[in-house]
Parts: structure tokens; sequence; C-alpha cells
């Protein structure tokens, strides 16, 4: 130790000599004496006697220890990194060492020195830096031996030392930063920081960032770990008394250990958590100060958040963390807390949203029901209040996030009856009650299903999926009703979430109201364009309709019912029993299935099903088995049979299943109930038209129930042919036969002749030996069918005049036997006509080859009897109109007409106009619908012979008849979808009315065309025709581009909404509304400067009359289009905590900083056309109107105060060419906005305007309003002026000064004036005040 000591003095005692007041590091050999000398002290029990020789040494040479400050802080901030370490080691081991003078090596400066060597060791290490140190590698030029530098140049050894270090990267020699971390605790434990606080403080921060810099470098788990746990226990050993007030102490450390806190999931952040969580805990449970400290850290950690979604996600986990090692009490501070919170700005109410989730999941009985002390207003009532009310925040993406975590929160919290009792109590979910209080949860879900926003409406539907399956209870018919229009939606996802959500209510409850919204909302589906929502649809199907039934039908077999017929409850009806007989809701669910609007989607479902073979032979057997037990349980009554009709849309379900199912479908059952209803069925046909007149009660049921008869027989008959395979030869033989009889008679119900044209056919071809017979004997039994009823038809049309004749043109005598029978014969002829057209078209339809050339001729007859138009004069037709006579048989004559020209090219080309003709004149709303349907099937059999007449068939869209018109629409828009019809002329301008029209149906079918179908069909046909459709509905044809219109004037009006009354304006503004959704950004600018362009310009330049009416209406909408919301473009201008929109859906920050940037151009985009296009347009039309006198000048400043209102800040660029414009617009804006909220006050009543913004909320709302607050009080002092008047003119006089405690003055001669020694003739002049007139009423 003596070499050593005599070269530390020596170097040292040369340092001073040569460099007394340099900064020059000490050198590497003098470093490794020390260290060498004071290593070997420390670790021998601290013997001090070679660190005393050093000293006195030292002191022989006229150094003292200070002397080692300079060169070992030098060394420390400008050294190479391997030597500032060695320097930090050494500087505390000096510092440990035994009789060191520690008041005179411990400074400030060079604390903070060995501070700035820590962070500067990981910052300039290599990656591998915290991997134990590897073998020393010799160095370029070989090894030097001896002493190091051993020059007493010391400049020379700095330099060779840098370029020692950096020809080569040295690694981080983890062992000695673990010694300098130990000494460093050491240290802190002899020398109390509490007189530097700012030591105290570097100290802190530096030890908090060394996990971040540490996790950095790629070092192995276990040296980690241990680094880790050093700056825990000297961030441990900090917080002591010792150091200061622990208070503040606690409070540093906390603030520096936040950002790794609030960083993504990394080792920072789980050691400052357990830092925090275990080590400051058990500090908190015997120091109130750090205590206190912990209790407020978590409101720290909310307002440091992040606002991203995954940052925030991780803050909110590590808050919650902190939280739950707290006590009770401060965890119900810190919620009460985030209450309050969740009020404040949009960051902190979207940051309270999730920790009031968290809290009540995390924290033990949130809602008090295990509490022993009973509390009203218990903390998590509380945040479940403070949740519930975020769920109609104004910020989307709030609403949003609450709505999700409020679903989630239901899920977490209904975990047993109790709790679900008292969450449906509180929640006040399944009082579908009207008689319940406005505002609770189903009018909250009711309006968040149709909310603008679509991540609003998908929690909406989630959380009532989730309500509906954990607390149960009765949903609303609105919320049903919107979730049954969500189904429809754009959206993929949305559509998704509202067939889970009502499909889930449909799980629970067999309402009716349920099973009607669900049968006409979901099944349809099954035509979507995403294959997803179809493969759902079949499944919830599956599900819910056929697995359901085929459990009832199961249950229900008529041998278990013998019990229940024979039970003594002949009070109850029949139609009760078989209702009972059936698990609730089944028999209503079928007979909802024959609703016309559903039975088309079941087909289609039932189909798909089967060709994937997913269809099982339970639910063919359970159907039946439905039908039996109902028919067993009429009998036993004694009822008679011909008044028993099975359940409703048993027979439809089961033809349609037994298309795949023909073995499980029982021969025997099938002919019993044929031989049933065929039977019963002869004799009770419909009567004819002019005998419906005189049915009595007793006689319209009895039609009534055939009506159903003939249903029921017309799905057997398809169950029939279906499961015809599978019948023996003589049944189906026989079968046949009968058919063929019943179909000769020509008595059968409409609906009854194709299921028996269409099962004869599929017997002769399913039981022929080949395909020559079968089509043989299908055209010989046509052919016979055929000629009688053309016999018939000739029969009536020859007879009718006759009879018409002998008694068409006077009443009969009362009783007279000829009139009867002539009445009778009448009837009798009509009926077999009507029955006998219709079955020709049934023919032709299965037979497009037949022999028509005796038919056509006699339809021609009836289609055009009567008729005046001169180029039917030269035909022999009828003198008396069937029309009149026999509109039923018009009808079908020009129906069959139809499907022979569908079946003939060539006639079909010499009709079609006849067709249209008939379309335009009709005045029967059934043949108008039977038309179009023809029409549309024309379309796609003879395109180019019916494109010439789109137009004339879309005129039906505006038809007096709600269902012309809804089938109209969907024609026509199944025929744009598959191109038969393009969107051009007008028919585009024509659709856009469907979008307000009377049937709520209607619309539905519109909004679905434009915001689903077209917007990714047509995406650019909206904006293509914005501008031609502010003109077209205003009926505008003054603009020169729309002055030659092909249309005449009715056809315009007939598609116009003119008017400039509120429901006009408000319906019109619904379409430009529904048209700009579908518009991309850039369309939305281009549409924007299309309107100023084409209306505004044009009006300016006098090419648009402004004092027409019409075009007045035109500038109008252009105003308020220009004013809605839904041309702007979100623009981001506000900060990203205003706008969360759709923050919890993730994103990352790529994606985000795209967004700014393109937020940005945007804006540029806009700023631009206003300064370049839009503002010169708005000044010239400014000027024409008030030269004008125009109304439309108030109009136009609210449509410039709107656009100008995102620019206040650069209005003086949009107006730079003119500043004296510039000044005269916004005072004009200005001076508008004063008159409105002057007016505004004028109509709010006196009382409001007194009262203090706390007590009432609409006048602080409205005071928040600079000009309405300012107009406010003006109106306040005005009011407060008139009553002084008041006072004044009532000559009232003035109390006495002596009762006023005011203070002396001085008078104007210098003295004092005293209370009691005043001037009488100052107070003879307060006397004699002068009389104001008020104008004030009264």
């Amino acid at each position: 130790m003596e070499e050593s000591i005599t070269l530390i003095v020596s170097d040292l005692e040369t340092h001073f000599l040569n460099f007394p007041n340099s900064q020059t590091p000490i050198s590497q050999s003098t470093l490794l004496a020390l260290q060498k000398l004071l290593d070997y002290t420390l670790n021998n029990n601290n013997d001090p006697i070679h660190v005393d020789s050093l000293y006195d040494e030292l002191s022989s040479k006229n150094l003292s220890p200070s002397s080692f400050l300079c060169p070992i802080t030098s060394t420390m901030d400008s050294g190479p990194t391997h030597h500032s370490l060695l320097a930090s080691k050494v500087y505390l081991s000096l510092l440990l060492s035994p009789n060191a003078p520690v008041f005179t090596l411990f400074t400030p400066m060079a604390f903070l020195s060995l501070l700035r060597s820590i962070r500067r060791c990981f910052k300039n290490s290599k990656s591998s830096a915290l991997h134990p140190p590897s073998a020393p590698r010799k160095k370029r030029g070989g090894a030097r031996g001896g002493r190091v530098g051993q020059t007493r140049n010391g400049p020379r050894n700095v330099e060779e030392d840098d370029d020692d270090c950096g020809s080569e990267e040295r690694e981080l020699d983890v062992r000695v930063l673990f010694c300098v971390f130990e000494r460093l605790e050491l240290v802190l434990g002899l020398i109390h920081l509490d007189r530097f606080p700012d030591s105290l403080k570097s100290l802190v921060q530096t030890i908090a960032e060394v996990p971040v810099m540490a996790s950095e470098l790629s070092g192995n788990s276990s040296s980690y770990a241990k680094l880790s746990d050093l700056c825990s226990r000297i961030l441990g050993e900090v917080l002591k008394a010792e150091h200061g007030d622990l208070s503040i102490t606690a409070a540093e450390v906390l603030k520096s250990l936040s950002p790794l806190i609030l960083m993504p999931k990394s080792q920072a952040r789980v050691f400052a958590l357990g830092f925090v969580v275990n080590r400051m805990m058990e500090m908190a449970k015997i120091s109130e100060e750090i205590k206190k400290a912990i209790v407020n850290f978590p409101r720290y950690l909310v307002h440091k958040a992040p606002e991203r979604s995954e940052p925030r996600a991780c803050a909110v986990e590590s808050i919650m963390e902190i939280v739950r090692v707290m006590e009770y009490e401060d965890q119900v501070g810190f919620a009460d807390y985030v209450v309050k919170m969740s009020q404040g700005k949009s960051h902190l109410r979207l940051l309270a949203v999730d920790l009031l989730q968290m809290l009540m999941m995390s924290l033990k009985d949130p809602l008090g029901m295990y509490s022993e002390s009973r509390v009203e207003n218990y903390w998590g009532l509380r945040c479940l209040e403070a949740l519930i009310l975020r769920c109609s925040d104004a910020i989307a993406g709030i609403r949003a996030r609450a709505l999700t975590n409020l679903a989630q929160l239901v899920g977490v919290l209904s975990v047993d009856d109790r709790s679900r009792a008292l969450l449906k109590e509180i929640v006040g979910f399944g009082n579908a009650d009207p008689n319940r209080p406005v505002g609770g949860m189903h009018d909250l879900l009711r309006k968040r299903c149709v909310d603008e926003k679509a991540a609003v409406r998908k929690a909406a539907l989630l959380l009532i999926s989730k309500l509906t399956a954990l607390l149960g209870g009765a949903v609303d018919g609105a919320v049903l009703k919107t979730m049954g229009i969500a189904c429809s939606d754009p959206l993929v996802s949305i559509r998704k979430a509202a067939v889970s959500a009502l499909s889930e209510v449909f799980r629970t409850f067999w309402d009716d109201n349920v099973t009607k919204e669900w049968l006409h909302s979901v099944p349809r589906l099954i035509i979507d364009n995403e294959s997803s929502m179809q493969e759902e649809c079949e499944n919830l199907f599956l599900e819910l309709v056929l697995d359901r039934v085929s459990r009832a039908g199961s249950t229900s077999s008529p041998h278990n019912q013998s019990g229940f017929h024979n039970s003594n409850r002949k009070s109850k009806s029949v139609e009760m029993e078989i209702k009972m007989a059936f698990p609730e809701g089944v028999l209503g669910l079928l007979r909802e299935i024959c609703n016309g609007e559903v039975t088309p989607w079941v087909k289609k479902i039932c189909t798909n099903l089967g060709k994937k073979k997913r269809l099982k032979p339970k639910i063919a057997i359970a159907l039946q088995n439905i039908i039996k037990t109902s028919e067993s349980l009429w009998l036993s009554h004694s009822m008679p049979i011909e008044k028993w009709t099975a359940p409703q849309g048993s027979w439809l379900l089961l033809s349609e299943v037994s298309a795949y199912l023909s073995k499980a479908v029982d021969w025997e059952f099938l002919h019993h109930h044929w031989q049933l209803l065929d039977k019963n069925g002869q004799g009770n046909e419909p009567k004819c038209p002019i005998e419906q007149g005189y049915l009595n009660k007793e006689l319209m049921d009895t039609e009534s129930n055939s009506v159903a008869w003939a249903g029921d027989r017309v799905f057997l008959l398809q169950t029939i042919s279906n499961v015809s395979v599978e019948l023996p030869p003589e049944p189906a033989a026989d079968l046949a036969h009968n058919l063929l009889k019943r179909i000769e008679e020509f008595n059968m119900h409409p609906t009854e002749v194709n299921a028996h044209v269409k099962a004869l056919r599929t017997l002769c071809k399913r039981k022929a030996l080949n395909s020559e017979e079968a089509n043989s004997l299908v055209i010989k039994w046509v052919h016979q069918l055929l000629s009688k009823a053309s016999q018939i038809l000739e029969t009536y049309m020859s007879k009718d005049p006759e009879l018409k004749k002998d008694s068409g043109f006077f009443t009969p005598p009362s009783g007279s036997r000829k009139g009867k029978k002539s009445s009778a014969t009448i009837s009798r002829l009509l009926a077999e006509a009507i029955a006998a057209v219709y079955t020709i078209g049934s023919l032709v339809i299965i037979c497009p080859s037949a022999d028509l050339k005796g038919i056509i001729p006699v339809l021609h007859n009836i289609i055009t009897s009567g008729n005046s138009d001169p180029k039917f004069k030269k035909l022999p037709v009828p003198t008396v109109s069937v029309k009149q006579t026999a509109p039923s048989l018009y009808v079908q004559a020009w129906l069959t007409m139809g499907k022979i020209c569908l079946a003939d090219g060539k006639l079909a080309k010499r009709y079609i106009p006849l067709f249209v003709q008939e379309l335009e004149k009709s005045d029967s709303a059934a043949l108008r619908n039977n038309i179009v349907v023809m029409m549309a099937d024309f379309c796609v059999r003879y395109t180019a012979l019916v494109d010439c007449y789109i137009s004339k068939i879309a005129k039906c869209l505006r038809d007096p008849c709600e269902l012309v018109r809804r089938q109209t629409f969907v024609l026509l828009s199944r025929l744009l979808q598959r191109d038969y019809v393009k969107w051009r002329g007008v028919l585009f301008l024509r659709f856009l009315l469907s979008l307000v029209d009377e049937s709520e149906k209607i619309r539905q079918l519109a909004d679905f065309l434009f915001g689903n179908i077209l917007k990714a069909k047509a995406p650019l046909l909206a904006y293509n025709s914005f501008v031609e459709a502010i003109f077209v509905l205003n009926d505008c044809n003054t603009h020169s581009g729309h002055n030659n219109s092909q249309n005449t004037r009715a056809e315009s009006r007939l598609f116009s909404i003119r008017g400039n009354d509120e429901k006009s304006r408000s319906e019109r503004m619904h379409i430009y509304v529904s048209l700009l959704k579908q518009m991309a950004p850039e369309h939305l600018l281009a549409t924007f400067a299309k309107v100023c362009a084409e209306i505004l310009a044009a009006a300016s330049d006098g090419m648009l009359n402004i004092v027409d009416a019409t075009s007045q209406s035109v500038i109008q909408d252009a105003f308020q289009i220009l004013s809605c919301k839904e041309i702007r473009i979100p623009t981001n201008r506000g900060s990203s905590s205003d706008s969360p929109e759709m923050d919890d859906e993730g994103g990352d920050s790529g994606g985000a900083s795209a967004a700014a940037a393109r937020g940005r151009v945007i804006t540029q985009a806009v700023k631009k056309g206003l300064i370049q296009n839009t503002i010169p347009i708005f000044i010239e039309l400014k000027r024409l109107l008030e030269s004008k006198n125009s109304p439309l000048t108030g109009s136009l400043m609210e449509c410039l105060r709107i656009i100008l209102k995102d620019y206040k800040n650069e209005i003086d660029d949009i107006l730079v060419a003119d500043k004296q414009l510039q000044k005269e617009l916004i005072y004009d804006i200005q001076k508008y906005e004063s008159m409105k909220a002057k007016a505004t006050v004028e109509t709010m009543p006196k009382s409001d305007m007194f009262r203090s913004p706390g007590v009432c909320k609409s006048v602080s709302k409205l005071q928040a309003n600079s000009r309405v607050a300012s107009a406010m009080a003006d109106k306040v002092a005005e009011a407060t002026a008139r009553s002084v008047l008041r006072e004044v003119n009532r000559n009232e006089r003035t109390p006495p000064l002596s009762a006023m405690g005011l203070p002396k003055v001085k008078s104007n001669m210098g003295g004092v004036v005293s209370g009691g020694d005043r001037p009488a003739a100052v107070l003879e002049s307060l006397r004699r005040r002068q009389s104001f007139d008020s104008d004030e009423e009264n």
C-alpha cells in the first residue's frame, strides 16, 4: 500500500503544481490506486491505518483531503464512461472511509457530478452493457505495462485516455455499477440530505430514470432484477425522516415514478408499481405523510394519463393497482373524486368512464349488499349513476365507451339473484310500463340506438344484449322497434350487433311483440350482401324457430294428450286449450310466419338450410304432431270438423321443409288431411264479388274459414308434391285424377289453382318412366284444360250482354223468380270465368308451348272492352265494358295476358304499350300493382322493349296506394341492382321522394337503398345529381340548365316538394342530408363549391330570379345546405382531448399522425376555397339582396356566420384582399349575433334573467354565450332604470340623509360637512328633482 499512497500523493501534488485552477481529470493510474487502497480498507472492517497514512502524507505535502474533489469531480463529469464510473466509486468510497472528513468531501456539486456519471454510463454504453463482463481483450499495438500514462503532462494523459476509449466501445462493468449503487445507499445512511433539497431531488429523479435506461439495454433478467432492487433500496433510504419533510420527499418520489407507472407494459413499469404498492405502502403504515402522498397519487396520475387508447388503458390499470392496496375509506374517497371528474373536461370524462368501471369491478361489494351499515347513497351507486350519465355525453367517443363499460359492468355484477334484482332496480331496465317515468334506461337505449355515430349504436346494442340476458324483464316496444331498424343499418358491424341484441331478447322472451319484431327484422338478412350475415341468419332461425318448434312438437304428441282431453276444463274455449297444449309463444311464432312480409324470407332460409343438409327430420315430425294434436283436441270437444283449421303457419312450414325431408312425412297423414280438406273444401268456395255484398256475419265467418282451408290445401298440395317420389303408385294415380277433376270444375279459390296445377305436373313428371312420357302427359291435360277454359270464357262473353240486356237496366220486382235466376246465372258464369282465366295463366307458366290461338282473342276482347280509344273502333270489341260489370275478371284477364306475353315475345311487343297505357289510366290499385309486377318481369325478359317506359313505371312511386308505391320501389330497386335499369335521367331524382314518403316502411327501404346498396354500387351518383336535385325538388325551372325538361308540368309537380313552409323545407333538407352522408370528403368539398357556383353565383349574376318564389326556395335551400354539419368535413382543428370520437377502437400512432396530416390538408383546401371562391360570391350576393330588400339577407348572414365560425382566427387571411370589407363583414356578423341574442333574451321569462346561473341551468348555458350574457345584462339594466324612473315619477320624497350611512365628504368650501349641518339649498335641490317620463307601461 505504501507504493499506492506514494503514487497518489505524488500525482496529486504534480496536478496541483502544474494545474492549480484547471478542471483536469485525474489520471486512471491514480484512480486505480485509490480504488485499491479504499477497497482494502472497506473490506477489512474499516481498518483506518492506510487511510490515515494517506491523509498524513497529504498533510506533509500541504494538501488537504478536499484536494481530491476537483480532479475526481472533473473525471466524473468529462472523463470516459468507465473512468467516470470508476471515479464515482472512488468518491463514494472516500465518503465511507474511516475518519474521512465527510462534510469536507461532500458538496452538492460533487454529488450532482456523481449522478451525472451514473446517467452517462447508461447512455454511452453498448447494448450489451448489462451482460457480465467478458475477458479483457488486447488493444492494438500491444499491452501497455506499468503505470498507465505516467507522464507528467496531465492533458496528454487525458487525450491518451480519450483515444483509448474512442478506439473501441467499452462494455459497462455491472460489478462496478452495482458497487456504486450499494455504496450510494450506505452514503445516504451517513449523510442527511435535508440540508441539500436540490441534491435530494436530483437523486430521486436519477434513480427513477435508471430502470428506464437499463430496460432499453438488452441485459439479462438477473442483472436487471438486482439493479431494480438496488434502486428500490436507495429510494427507500431516501424516504426517511432524516432526509427532510417526508410529505415533500414522498411527493417527489411519486412524481418521479409517475412516468414509469404510465408507461406501456415494461420492466420499468413493473418496478415502479412494485415499489409504490409494496414498499411505500409498508412505510405508509407508520407514516401519515407517506400515506397522504400515496392517497393523492392516483389523482395526480389521472391528470398525467395519456389520451390514446392503449396507453390510457395501461394508465387505468396502474391506477387501479395502487387503489386496490389503499384503505377502504381512501378507496371511497378516490371513487368520489372520479365521479366528480366525470363532469370535467372531455379527456377527464373519458378516463373517468374507464375508472368507474374498474372501480366497481375491482373493489369489494360496490352496491353495499353485504354492508352492515345501510347507506342509501352507497359509493358504488354514485359511480353507477355517473357512468349512466356519461352514456348521454356530448362527445360520441365517451358515449360509446360508457355504454360498453356499462355492458361489461352488468355482466360482472350480475353474479347472483340478489345482485341482479338490485341492479335491475337501480338501472331501471325491464319496466315496459307505458306510465313509467321519462328518462329511464329504456329511453336512453332508444336514443343511443339511433345515435349518429356507429360506435355508439353498436355499444347500445351490446348493452341491450347484456341487460336482457342477465337482468331479464320486458323490453320497451320503442326499443324493440329501434333494434329492428338497426338490423338494416348500412354498417355490417351494427347489423351484427343489432341481430345479436334482438335475438337475445327473443331467446329470453316469447312475447308476441318480440316475436313479430324478430321475424320482421332478422330473417330478411338472408339476402344480405355480407355472407357472414346470411350464415348468422340461418343459424339463428335454426335455433330460435325450428328447434323451438321441434321441442314443442315432441312434447305435444296426441297420444300424450289423452289425459288432458278428459280433464274437467269444459268451461274454457277450445282455442285456449289448444294454445295451452303447446309451449308459450310457439303458436304465435307459427302464425307470424304466415305474414306476407315474413314468408318469402322464411322460404329462402329453409331452402338454404335444406341445400346444406342442416334440416333434421324431427322438425317435420314435430309439425305433423302439432297438426294432429290440434285436430285431436278439437274433436275431443265434439266440435264440427268443418270448422277446424290447423294452427296457422304449420302447413306452410311443413311444405317448405318437406322438400328436403320427404322420408320424414307420413303418407297416411297427408292422405287423411287431403281427404279432410278436399271434402270440406267443396261447397265452401268463396262467392263471387256480386254475392259478397249480401253475406251475413255467419256466411262471412264461413268464407273466412274456407279461405283458411284453401290456404291449407295449397300448402298440403305443395307438401304432397315434395314427397311425391315416396308415394305408392296407386295413391299417386288416384291423387292425380282427383287433382285434374278439381281443376276442371273451375270453382277453386285462385290461391289453390297454382298449387293444384304444380302438384299435378310434379306427379306426372316423377311417376312417369321418362321425361318424354312426362312431357306428353303434361301437354295432354294442359290442352284439355285450356279447351274447357276457352269454352267457359266464350260462353260468358256471349251470354253476358244478353243477361245484361234482360236484367241490367231495370230493377226486378221483389221476389221475381226471373230476376233471381238471372242474377244466379250471372254469378255462376262470372265465377267460372274468373277461375278459367286464372287457370289459363297458371297453365301457361308450366307449359309455355301450349296452343293459345283461341284464347288470346277472347282475352283481348276482355281487356279492351268498352275502350273509347279510336284505334280500337275497328276491332270487334264488346259494347259493354267488362271493367265495369266484372272488375275481378278484368284484373285477372290483364294478369293472364301478362303471363302469356312472358311466354311469347312477339305478342309482348304488341301488348306492352297497352300495359303502360292501362297503368297510367287505371283507377284500380290491384290492377296497377299487378301491371307494375308484370312490367318488372318484362324488363328482365325484354329489356330493350321496356327501357323506354321506365319513367312511366317510376311514376308509381307517387301512387296514392301505399302497396303500389312500395311494390314499385322494391321492384325497381332490384332491377337497378341487377343492371336491367340504369340510374340515368330522372329516375334517381324520382327515387329521392321515397326518403320522405308517408309510409314508414317505404322510408326504411329508401334509407337502406341509399345508405347501403347505392353507396357501394354507385358512390358518385349522389354527388353528380345533387345540384339538379335541389332544382327538381323545388320545381324550379328558371335556371338556364333546367329549362329544357322533357317532363310535363304535372309530372314535375308530382315529384317535387314545393313550398317554403316548415314541413316542405324539413322534407327537402332530410333528402339533402341523406345524399350528403353518402359522399366522400373530397366530394363534400366539391359539392360545397358546386352549390356556391351553380346556385349562389347564378343568383348574383342574374341567371336565377331572386324574386321568383321557387328560386327563393332554391337559394334558401342552398344556404341551409352550406350551413348544415353534414357538408362540413372534420378537420381536427381542436385538440385531441376535445374530440376522442373513436379512440376506444384503438389505432396506432401512425394512423393518428396520418389522420392529423389529412386534416391539415383538408383545412388548407377549405380555407383556399373560401378565399378564392365562396367569400367573393357571398359578397356579391349580399349586395344584390340588400339592394332588393330581400328576406333572404338574414339567411345569408346566418349561413356566412356558420361557415366562418370555425375560422374566426383566420378571417384576416380569408379577407386579406379588402380590409375595409373585412371590417364591414365582421361588423355585420357581430351585429346579427347581437340582434339574435337580444331576440333570445326577449323571449325569456323575466324571472329567469334575475336568477343566478347555479339556480337555473338553462340560464347558465345562455350566459356562456358572451353576447347573450351582454344582452341579458342590458335587459336587466334597462329594467332597473325603468324601475328608478317609475319611483321618480311618483314624487316620493327621498329618505333623510341622517338615515343613510354615508361617509363624510368635503364641501366645495374645503370644510367637512357632517350629517347635521347640511346646507338648506342642497337639500332643497335634491327634493325638487326633475320628473322624467318613462316609456314603461304603467
